[in-house]
Formats: C-alpha cells, structure tokens, sequence
C-alpha cells in the first residue's frame, strides 16, 4: 500500500467510529490544552516581568534592608538587619562615593486618599528624592515629576497613577487640584500614563511625593530607606559600585570581616534569575501534571485501538489474503493511532490558546502563544500516538491469516 491509500483507509475507519474516536481523544486534549495555556501564560508572563516589572537600568542597583529572600532562615536573618537610615543616605550623598554617578533614595507605605467624597483607602504612597524618575525612567501622561529645591523645601506636591486620576478625577485634568494624603493637601504636579498590573499589585495607583515631606509626616522612625544607586561608567563600572558601596556600608555599621553583609543587593541581572528560578519551577510542576493527562490519553488510544484490532480480525485477515504485507498492516495502525492523537493535538492546541488569553482577560496576566508553542503541542501529541499505537499495530500485524478470517 502506498502512503495515499494508507491515509485513505486509516481516516475511514477513524470515520467508523466518530464519537469513540472523539472520546478516545479527551486525555490528550486535556494533556495538550494545559501545556499550551501554561506554557502561554508562562512565556508572556517572562516577557512582561523583563520588560515591565524589572524596571531597573542595567547598571543600577539597589540597597535596602531585606533584598532577595529565598528561606525562611534567610528572611529570620534579614529581619534582624537595622534599617537603613537617614543618616546613612546622607554619609553617601556626601560625596565620598567614586564609582557612582547617582544615587537616589526612597520609603512608602499604603495610606487612604481623597479627594472631596471620592476615596480610596489603600494607595502606596512613596517619597523619594527627585533623581527617582530619572532612575527608573518614569514616564509622564502630562506635568513633571517635582525638582530637588522642592524636595529639599519640603513643598507638598504629588505625582499620581492613571488609576489614581480615574477614580479621583474622573473626566478631569488633576494637575494642578489638590489631593489630600491623611487629610493633608498636596499640589498634583503630574500624571503618569497607564502601565497596567504587574504581580500582586497595580502600578497606575501609586503616588509619588518628596522624600522631606514624606519623612516629616508618614515615616516611621524605624521604617528602612531604600537606596538606588547608578553606577558611574554604565554596565562596566557596576560591581567597582558594588564594591564600594558594600565597603562603606560594612566600615558604617561596623560588620567583623566574616559576617556577612548586614544590608541586601539587588540588580537587574538577581532580579531576572529569581524569576527564571520561580517560573522555571512552576513551569516543571505544571509540566508534570500535564503529562499525567497526555499518558492517560496515551494508554485510552492503545486501549481503544487493542479493542479495534479484536473488532477489525476478520477484515484484516481479509486484507492479509489478498496480499497486504505485514508492515502495511503496522503503518495503517500506526498511522491511525497517531492521526487520532494529533488531532486530539490541534484541539488541545485551540483550547489552550483560548484559555490562556481568558487568563490574560480576566486576571490581567499576559499569555504569548508563539508557533513554536503550537508546534510542539501537536508534535508531543503525535508522539504519544505513535508510542500508543505501536502494541496495537505489532498484534495486528502478527495475526496468523487463517484464524483471522475465521474470527467472527
């Protein structure tokens, strides 16, 4: 038999049975489905942590007290560090740092704010020095983000989030009206343009005020700065910044040479690999749970085709008669099997590409389904067709001629 007659009788007896077939199919739908919604869900998500959430500059990095927590015992360790303190900012801003050509600083907390009878009762509120937007390249919808003389004398100005403005000034242009933070006004100097929703948390309700005036009337005495630091002469002058930055902050705290560092780290490049390490971990576990579906679907197609291999005896002694060679008889099954499979593939494909962007519709997650995303769901598919397919083509096609064509 050639390839064309081959296809021809495996689709008509695919065809046979169109809703066994359908059902057979189910585990490796479910299998293929879930592979390309996560893997979906997962590379989108890794391209919008790089592009939108990982805001830091390659040669910025920050201090501040905890950084990156992988433990319990690293988090009871963090815990313990003193906080950052003004004095400290103020030791490095002094002008002793060699190796770095900013250095900003910033604290926040969530706090209710109004404006009139419109209220919201849990924006973060963050006061940073002037250089922060310039740091971390924040954008402006209209206005300007306030000057140092303006931190420095402690002007009640804010910055707010397009989510902030819609809600508090709706149809309206807030720059220049006043918001009240606990009560106390602020001047509205400029507004940021939508970013969306990153992990956990919204970018567009944040609010920006000076540091000074932050520091005079929100920050707790034991509340922990946190330092931004830009390190002079781009990437290649970022761990001579480190360095430096790490000894002064040692020799200020008195650390013993052996103890280690009383403060944490953290760079764009610690920030990509803790991502890589948390989706990477989630995409194995999802990964294996998926697999349990495809072997399921696998051992229902080698199950249902032992089944027709019984049902089709007669006709495949038949076939063998009148001259179809063994190897035919193995292809048909074979190419069945596998046939069943990948379409079960292409389903599970669609079905996982409309369930990753439901996800990305309703909870805000991106979903990116390349084709090689597609591709690889039905080619694991059509894998696992032929691995099921392969017991039930050998028995068919070792049936003796005589037997089969008496079977009934």
């Amino acid at each position: 038999m050639n390839a064309a007659e081959l296809l021809r009788a495996s689709l008509r007896a695919i065809k046979a049975h169109t809703l066994r077939s359908f059902l057979t199919l189910l585990g490796v739908i479910i299998g293929v489905a879930t592979i390309v919604a996560v893997v979906g869900v997962i590379s989108g998500l890794n391209t919008y942590v790089k592009e939108k959430i990982i805001v830091l500059a390659p040669d910025v990095f920050i201090i501040e007290k905890f950084g990156i927590i992988r433990s319990h015992k690293e988090f009871l360790q963090a815990v313990k560090r003193p906080p950052i303190s003004w004095k400290e900012y103020e030791r490095l801003s002094s002008g002793i740092l060699q190796h770095a050509s900013q250095l900003s600083a910033a604290a926040g907390t969530a706090m209710p704010v109004n404006n009139g009878d419109k209220r919201l009762p849990d924006i973060v509120v963050i006061g940073a020095t002037a250089n922060f937007a310039d740091l971390f390249r924040l954008e402006f919808e209209s206005g300007r983000f306030f000057s140092d003389s303006e931190n420095q004398a402690s002007h009640p100005v804010a910055v707010i989030g397009a989510d902030t403005k819609d809600e508090l000034f709706p149809h309206l242009d807030p720059v220049g009206r006043i918001l009240l933070l606990r009560g106390l006004p602020f001047r509205i100097i400029g507004v940021m343009p939508k970013q969306g929703r990153t992990i956990g948390f919204s970018q567009d309700t944040r609010v920006y005020i000076p540091l000074q005036v932050y520091r005079k009337n929100f920050m707790p005495a034991n509340q922990s700065l946190q330092l931004h630091i830009k390190a002079e002469g781009g990437v290649e002058g970022l761990d001579a910044a480190q360095d430096e930055v790490r000894a002064l902050f040692r020799a200020m705290r008195h650390t013993p040479f052996r103890s280690p560092d009383p403060f944490g780290i953290l760079t764009q490049e610690s920030l990509q690999q803790l991502w890589k390490a948390i989706s990477s971990a989630a995409f194995v576990l999802l990964m294996l749970i998926s697999s349990v579906s495809l072997g399921v679907g696998g051992i229902v197609i080698m199950n249902i085709m032992l089944v027709s291999v019984v049902e089709r005896t007669q006709e495949i002694g038949v076939r063998m008669a009148l001259g179809a060679k063994k190897r035919d008889i193995r292809r048909q099954f074979l190419l069945e099997a596998a046939l069943l499979s990948a379409a079960g593939g292409v389903i599970g494909v669609l079905v996982g590409t409309a369930g990753a962007f439901l996800v990305k519709a309703f909870s805000g997650f991106p979903a990116q389904i390349t084709p090689g995303i597609v591709f690889t769901g039905i080619f694991v598919s059509t894998l696992v067709g032929l691995a099921a397919g392969f017991l039930p083509a050998y028995r068919a096609s070792n049936l003796v001629i005589i037997d089969a064509i008496r079977a009934e």
